[in-house]
């Protein structure tokens, strides 16, 4: 048999498996996709919003349909998406940073976040302006084994007191901050929104004040709700992941309660300026088709990821999720073991990408990470993790985690000739 028939093998057999799994990601896209158009509808979108704008960006029509469409698709109070975010770190530092002052403490819930957020904290590094360098202080505690049953007994009730008296020794705090999605991590799991309403509840019981901030990078539109639908104060993510549709050149987003989002606006430009000014850079249109196009792009980023996890289980590797869980990212880790394979995949991913398919991906050092990162990324946007790319840090488990797809179609022909590849010896990854 040719490596490229048993790669086939492998996807014909995922995709048999997975028959119920697309279902209901078609299900969930479906009702995402009604909420987006219902946003769309009731802020009466027109081409005169697409125009572009120049100087100061005062009375802007557009960026303000876009702040209203967001903040509807959200159940928020108030909305801002904003290509002046040059990354969703960025969108989260705002958010961070414009609504806690020196003294007051900042509460993690989740355990250690992105590494690209350990600067920004300042648990890491010895960055000027960092919110430990601004005299607030930082702390973290991990809620995560609670939820997965560790040390408490079965009943709600049991879990509830359980968070209660985990949250009540380090409360109160100015902000209450839960990262949904995994990071780099082997070792915890994507949170669920039902998971973090229960995180939400318990900090709702001991402190009726703080904000309650998640981190919903990877997240939007993989469930039929938001965070904030369950609860959390302000969310924050970045458009070229998943809200952006793969059009999105830049930008991220923050929604919640008005107040928290005209202080994030404000560490964003000035106070006084707020989101009264700053344009969209002639890029109306598409960050408007992309935000529709959304719901449908994550569902075939799903997929993709569920079958990717059926092919490489398989293939004997230790996936998460595994194929027939539920997700509530797009994110899909594989744990290689080893330095090599783990860079010799990523080299068979960019090989099958539509953008700098002819070079080699090699590892390097970047802002805001301790360890060097490879990453398979031939994207039509750098660093888009809505298209179908694979990254990870050089560091045991040595683990990929591949995101993204704007078609179903293409994530199929990345892995049949990045299996193929490895079968056939050239950029070995398997054991097969």
């Amino acid at each position: 048999m040719t490596t490229t028939l048993k790669a086939r093998d492998l996807i014909d057999a995922g995709e048999e498996r997975l028959k119920d799994v697309f279902k209901a990601i078609d299900d969930a896209a479906l009702a995402n996709q009604h909420k987006v158009l219902k946003a769309f509808r009731e802020a009466r979108v027109t081409e005169e919003f697409f125009a572009e704008k120049t100087g100061y960006g005062i009375d802007n029509a557009g960026r303000d349909a876009l702040d209203e469409i967001v903040a509807q698709i959200f159940g928020a109070e108030a909305a801002c998406l904003r290509m002046q975010f040059v990354s969703g770190t960025h969108a989260l530092a705002c958010a961070i940073l414009g609504n806690i002052s020196s003294s007051e403490k900042l509460l993690c819930l989740t355990g250690a976040p992105y590494d690209s957020l350990e600067e920004v904290l300042g648990i890491a590094g010895d960055e000027p302006g960092s919110l430990t360098k601004l005299g607030a202080k930082y702390e973290q505690i991990d809620l995560g084994p609670l939820l997965d049953g560790s040390g408490r007994g079965s009943s709600d009730a049991d879990l509830r007191s359980a968070l209660v008296n985990a949250i009540k020794p380090h409360a109160p705090a100015r902000i209450y901050y839960l990262q949904k999605s995994r990071g780099y991590s082997m070792s915890r799991r994507t949170y669920s929104n039902r998971d973090l309403k229960k995180m939400i509840d318990a900090v709702r019981s001991i402190d009726k004040d703080g904000l309650i901030m998640v981190d919903n990078c990877y997240g939007e539109f993989v469930e039929v709700d938001e965070p904030t639908n369950v609860g959390a104060d302000l969310v924050a993510g970045s458009l070229i992941k998943n809200p952006g549709g793969g059009l999105c050149v830049a930008g991220g987003y923050i929604a919640g309660k008005k107040s928290a989002v005209e202080s994030a606006l404000n560490r964003l430009t000035a106070p006084g300026v707020g989101g009264h000014m700053g344009h969209s850079f002639n890029q109306g249109r598409m960050i408007f088709q992309g935000l529709f196009l959304a719901p449908s792009v994550v569902s075939s980023a799903l997929k993709g990821a569920a079958l990717t996890a059926s092919v490489f289980q398989d293939l004997g590797f230790r996936v998460s999720p595994a194929p027939d869980e539920a997700r509530f990212d797009i994110i899909q880790s594989i744990e290689f073991g080893g330095k090599e394979k783990l860079i010799n995949f990523c080299k068979a991913i960019q090989r099958f990408s539509p953008v700098n398919a002819h070079v080699d991906p090699e590892p390097a050092n970047m802002p805001g990470y301790q360890d060097e990162i490879i990453m398979a990324g031939g994207t039509f946007v750098e660093g888009s993790t809505i298209e179908f790319s694979a990254d990870g840090p050089l560091r045991p488990p040595f683990a990929a985690y591949v995101q993204g797809g704007l078609s179903y179609m293409h994530v199929k022909c990345s892995l049949e000739g990045a299996l193929s590849l490895s079968l056939s010896g050239d950029l070995p990854f398997t054991n097969a």
